[in-house]
């Protein structure tokens, strides 16, 4: 029997395994790019619907993150092809002040989100075919929709008498915050959540809490003790708790280290007119050692010799400067842990619910003043706009639910 030099052997294999590596990496890249929904004769690939979760991750959207990627893409062909057939076309520079706008609501530069989303593992290219959809769409909406919207000055009047007798409410709300800091916790708070989220049982809701929640509400089964102003909590959960019966709970919502879900307990309406366009004035002391004794104890020193924001500039003239902050901003900028806790303070109270680095910095959050926003006289024509754009997005969503009946939509 002739026996091969080893030699010829190792060269052999090796170039057996590279084959191999070869076909995995056709097989993977064939995998990766495969459809996994159809919309007429558009796809929507294994890519493109990855890239999309890991965005909406990215920016903490709330919700079903795998439905609401697919949700958005399925619409986003509808919109495209729609705004293509009209003969809708963008420039190179609609394109990047589309994306200068989207960062700066973020308060970042088009290159500082570009790479805070590449550190999230989402392609610049990603980001840029969800500008288009949604310029092309806007576009196309204006074109098709705009001449046929009259705004009468009879229907401002109405809208700025509302304006001035509308009330508000306040609800009562229980928590549970299932921590994410570590890939262990993340798996775990991810597979409960849903459960959760079906509750609709305050008993069984406050006992998750106690078994589950992270945050410092769950030996009181999650419960927030006061009444909340409605206006006082972040628009995007506001939004949600308008939606809710008493007894349900919201979707997750993805803030820093945790997956957070609130039940509506009680909602009852109050005469008082919610402020136009909030703001708040809040301080953050960052206490190394996370929720260790001795940060905690920090924490409970600062509480007792500070009445005010103001104070805590001479309680802490011995600290670093950094691990003091100060912000005022609108409420709706606010990072959504942030301002679900601001809601439950009044001026000069103070949370130690929060932790920064992995748990490792404690937050002694403060809040200093609640402002009312923008006090100036109404404008008719800010008005007008306002009236219009919503005359114009409820035309859109009628049509893009034709578009929705007419196509034939294949999903997982």
């Amino acid at each position: 029997m002739t026996r091969l030099p080893f030699p010829r052997i190792a060269r052999a294999l090796a170039l057996a395994a590279l084959a191999l590596a070869g076909a995995s990496a056709t097989a993977t890249a064939q995998n990766l790019f495969a459809p996994v929904a159809k919309v007429d004769d558009m796809v929507v690939t294994r890519y493109e619907f990855q890239q999309r979760r890991q965005m909406l991750q990215a920016l903490r959207a709330p919700g079903d993150l795998d439905k609401t990627a697919m949700d958005r893409l399925i619409d986003e062909r509808l919109q495209v092809a729609a705004a293509r057939r009209a003969g809708i076309t963008l420039s190179e520079e609609d394109i990047a002040a589309g994306i200068e706008d989207f960062a700066s609501r973020l308060e970042m530069s088009r290159e500082e989100f570009i790479a805070f989303l590449a550190e999230q593992g989402v392609a610049e290219q990603s980001f840029r075919d969800f500008i288009v959809a949604g310029l092309m769409w806007r576009e196309y909406v204006r074109a098709r929709f705009a001449p046929r919207v009259e705004i009468t000055e009879a229907e401002i009047d109405r809208a700025i008498r509302l304006r001035g007798t509308t009330g508000s409410a306040r609800v009562k709300l229980s928590e549970i915050f299932l921590p994410t800091a570590t890939p262990q916790f993340e798996a775990q708070a991810r597979q409960l959540a849903p459960q959760i989220a079906a509750l609709r049982s305050i008993e069984e809701f406050a006992d998750a809490a106690r078994r589950f929640s992270a945050g410092p509400s769950a030996p009181r089964g999650g419960e927030v003790e006061d009444w909340i102003p409605l206006e006082n909590l972040p628009p995007q959960l506001r939004q949600i708790i308008l939606t809710m019966k008493p007894g349900e709970v919201t979707e997750p919502i993805e803030i820093p280290n945790a997956l957070a879900l609130f039940q509506l307990r009680a909602i009852e309406p109050t005469a008082a007119t919610p402020p136009a366009n909030p703001s708040v004035d809040y301080a953050s002391y960052l206490i190394p050692g996370g929720r260790s004794p001795e940060a905690l104890a920090e924490a409970r020193r600062v509480a007792a010799l500070a009445d005010t924001c103001d104070d805590l500039y001479g309680i802490l003239r011995d600290r670093p400067p950094e691990v003091l902050e100060r912000r005022t901003m609108p409420l709706a900028r606010v990072p959504a842990d942030v301002a679900i806790e601001l809601a439950k303070l009044d001026p000069g109270e103070s949370s130690v619910a929060l932790t920064r680095d992995n748990g490792a910095t404690l937050v002694f959050l403060m809040l200093c003043e609640r402002l009312p926003g923008d006090a100036e006289e109404i404008s008719r024509e800010e008005v007008r706009l306002q009236l219009r754009n919503q005359r114009l997005a409820a035309m859109a969503e009628a049509y893009l639910e034709k578009l929705r009946a007419e196509a034939v939509i294949v999903r997982p």
